[in-house]
């Protein structure tokens, strides 16, 4: 079992900073990463980022939000954060964290193996 819980959301103008933050607990050794994803009104849910919870630490982030936005741990592996810049209206989504068993392709980012999920944090962005 693994709790993940997100927080850090709200609303914030065009161009402004969030910082998301995913705490997780219990039994992470099966896991190769925590990921983000989100999903905007009306849209699928997509992947964003996600971090490697090995000792690499890897990084994969979507095409959309490579240069704003930046995924790290702590190093207890007990929070992860996602570090979000310059955003703009069609970041506005709900975020979510989830443990990711692998990586299928960087581009676009496609992972795979969710087993859990935290409830989401809502990130509207509006001026």
């Amino acid at each position: 079992q693994v709790q993940l819980v997100e927080s850090g959301g709200g609303l914030v103008q065009p161009g402004g900073s969030l910082r998301l933050s995913c705490a997780v607990s219990g039994f992470t050794a099966d896991y190769y990463a925590i990921g983000w994803f989100r999903q905007a009104p009306g849209k699928e849910r997509e992947g964003v980022s996600c971090i490697s919870l090995g000792d690499d630490g890897n990084t994969y982030y979507t095409d959309p939000v490579k240069g704003r936005f930046t995924t790290s741990r702590d190093n207890a592996k007990t929070t992860v954060y996602l570090q979000m810049n310059s955003l703009k209206p069609e970041d506005t989504a709900v975020y979510y964290c989830a443990t990711v068993r692998g990586v299928v392709t960087t581009t676009p980012l496609i992972m795979s193996g969710m087993d859990y999920w935290g409830k989401g944090t809502l990130v509207t962005v509006s001026s």
